[in-house]
């Protein structure tokens, strides 16, 4: 198994992991469209990991 360090997405149990947040708030984070982290391919949600570090550092900031 790849360590959510290395990967470049995460799906929604690994954000929730890595966010500490419930699949709830999760997926209403993923299917925010201002987020620009999300990436859907097909019918799932995934989080590209840089982008959304970037996101939380933004919010910490506002």
């Amino acid at each position: 198994m790849v360590e959510q360090e290395t990967k470049a997405l995460l799906n929604i149990k690994e954000m929730c992991e890595y966010l500490g947040i419930g699949q709830t708030k999760c997926r209403e984070l993923l299917n925010s469209p201002k987020n620009g982290f999300t990436v859907r391919i097909g019918n799932r949600l995934y989080a590209n990991k840089k982008k959304l570090d970037k996101w939380l550092d933004m919010q910490c900031c506002n």
